[in-house]
């Protein structure tokens, strides 16, 4: 057996054992997160500045609920991170969260997590371990047992306030659904259909690649080592893997599920109580190669009966030639205000918009992303069911400020780890069966793969590189 293989198979014993092990880092066992005070604003860490991770501190700042007192970002001073640099000056600057948090651990009560799906563990793991409030973006972590840990390091930590930034999870998506559902009107579902049939950026990627992208210049400002976190194989920098490039490549990103599959199936997967499939198969993948996400890609999950539930296959198609059957009377798929353009910035039209119909015994409904409430169809069914659909109540804050009142003591947040977690999970298993391009078949309360060994082991990953160990390990 080689040396790599050897580290592999001891790190997933250690991964699998970690609960049983309460060794975060000595001293942070006895972190107690600090609630601020009604009249107090939450002093906020952020950890990733540009892009995405830029418009979350903007909207949580846009609250009136936080103090940005810290600013932390791989590649302080790149174009991208400017913007959030210029709008607040006088705060102090870290280019690496670990400093961050030795440096200024008195002062934060809470961080918000914006970088690549491959970064949000460590941070995540290093934050609640010190007692600090977590807003960590969609998809909770790139590999199933990072979510695992993640979910069991929340209940470790029972006073860390967590949430997941799906944040239709606190539109009028989730008020509608939740309503619907407990009136009646949702019901007997047996079938989703979810879409995200817009460009991706890797569109326009030769499938047939033989090997990762050639080594660039470094740029002065980027500390390329620190940007792979845990990972411990580090790549060649090339410019096709910053600003929102991971997201197309295996080893660091999730693709389009991962990229959209939380905006679109996260309330039918809390409200209908799916938790995880028992299988998952990958029908489709065009363009399939071992380096990046498929040019379009058909999964089918499959859930049991639950409770008085039956069985529920939920079937996503991504791919602009992809597009899934559409019932009679399905209506015209407009464009929807609620839903936020692709990270791409294409503004392309296109012939579906991400959403989801949903197949009940009874009746058939329409969705889109993000926000964007449920409509029954056709028409006719629908005018004939008006008079009997339940009143909806209105959001009381939106995503950014549930999360921030929560630290406060004033609200519960409405995606935390336990209710994101599983969803994440469910990512996690779809993207596996898009790289191995087969059917993986899963033990729900075992949490493993029982038809494919190569399968099970991509459910912990890679071992990390050295000092990072810790991480894993609640």
């Amino acid at each position: 057996m080689d040396k790599n293989s050897y580290s592999r198979r001891v790190f997933i014993k250690q991964a699998m054992l970690a609960s049983a092990v309460a060794a975060v880092s000595p001293g942070l066992l006895t972190a107690r997160p600090k609630l601020a005070a009604a009249n107090e604003r939450v002093n906020l860490a952020c950890i990733g500045i540009g892009n995405r991770g830029g418009e979350i501190i903007r909207d949580l700042y846009a609250t009136g609920l936080a103090n940005i007192v810290a600013l932390c970002d791989v590649d302080m001073g790149a174009p991208h991170t400017l913007k959030t640099i210029e709008q607040f000056p006088d705060v102090p600057r870290f280019q690496d969260f670990r400093q961050l948090f030795d440096k200024m651990d008195n002062q934060i009560d809470a961080v918000s997590i914006g970088v690549p799906d491959f970064s949000h563990f460590p941070i995540t793991m290093h934050a609640m371990g010190l007692g600090k409030h977590v807003y960590v973006e969609k998809p909770m972590a790139r590999t199933f047992n990072e979510v695992e840990l993640m979910m069991k390091a929340a209940r470790k930590y029972k006073k860390v306030v967590t949430q997941m930034g799906n944040q239709g999870h606190s539109d009028a998506n989730y008020f509608q659904f939740k309503a619907w559902v407990e009136a009646g009107i949702i019901k007997d579902v047996t079938a989703i259909t979810a879409h995200m049939n817009s460009p991706r950026r890797w569109h326009g990627w030769d499938p047939n690649i033989k090997s990762f992208p050639p080594a660039e210049p470094i740029p002065a400002t980027l500390d390329w080592d620190l940007w792979h976190s845990a990972v411990a194989k580090q790549h060649d920098y090339n410019h096709d893997y910053i600003n929102g490039q991971w997201r197309c490549w295996y080893d660091f990103g999730m693709g389009a599920l991962g990229d959209w599959g939380a905006h679109i199936i996260d309330t039918a997967h809390q409200f209908l109580d799916l938790g995880l499939p028992y299988e998952v198969e990958c029908t489709k993948a065009t363009g399939h190669n071992e380096f990046f996400f498929p040019m379009s890609s058909t999964i089918v999950f499959r859930f049991p009966e639950r409770k008085k539930m039956p069985a529920l296959d939920i079937t996503w198609y991504d791919g602009l030639d992809n597009l899934p059957p559409i019932p009679e009377g399905y209506g015209v798929s407009g464009l929807d205000p609620n839903i936020p353009p692709p990270s791409t910035g294409a503004l392309e039209p296109v012939k579906l918009n991400p959403g989801k119909i949903i197949y009940s015994k009874e009746l058939t409904f329409k969705g889109g992303s993000h926000g964007s409430t449920l409509s029954i169809i056709p028409e006719e069914k629908a005018k004939e069911m008006a008079s009997r659909l339940p009143e909806v109540p209105v959001s009381p804050s939106n995503h950014f400020a549930n999360f921030l009142k929560a630290c406060k003591g004033e609200e519960e947040t409405r995606s935390p780890f336990e209710i994101a977690g599983p969803l994440s999970q469910v990512f996690c298993l779809g993207v596996l069966s898009q790289q191995l391009k087969t059917k993986l078949e899963f033990d729900r309360k075992k949490k493993v793969i029982t038809n494919n060994k190569m399968a099970n082991e991509l459910l912990v990953g890679p071992p990390p590189k050295k000092g990072w160990e810790q991480y894993y390990q609640v």
